[in-house]
């Protein structure tokens, strides 16, 4: 079974998703791949990925990802947050990352947790 990883980020945090991805495009092309609106956008767009693209985050993405967690059809979350600018969905932000702690899905908010993330799960689909 491929690997399910979600990928999210703040307007701010785009192109750092894109870096992100870049970095990790050979294990990425082999999992399937969910994405709010624009990230996933860009991500296809920019790096040729394929994405199953759900609603922006504004317009409720984040709880789209969230019903799939929920649904145990996410293996990890890579939500690269903005936390200087306020986000007018933040309860659908709070709803996703909660998720995450109650079905104990790995969830890296940032460029730090998100390459520990990535890299275990590569690491664990070669073995």
């Amino acid at each position: 079974m491929k690997t399910r990883i979600a990928l999210i980020a703040h307007d701010m945090k785009k192109d750092d998703m894109i870096t992100l991805a870049a970095q990790y495009i050979d294990f990425l092309r082999g999992c399937h791949l969910i994405a709010t609106g624009t990230t996933g956008g860009r991500l296809a767009n920019e790096l040729g990925l394929t994405i199953d693209r759900k609603h922006s985050g504004p317009f409720g993405g984040d709880l789209q990802i969230g019903a799939h967690l929920v649904d145990g059809q996410v293996d990890a979350v890579i939500f690269l947050r903005d936390p200087m600018t306020p986000q007018p969905h933040e309860p659908d932000i709070n709803a996703l990352v909660r998720a995450c702690d109650v079905h104990n899905v790995a969830c890296a908010t940032n460029l730090s947790t998100a390459h520990l993330v990535l890299t275990q799960l590569m690491l664990a689909a070669t073995k």
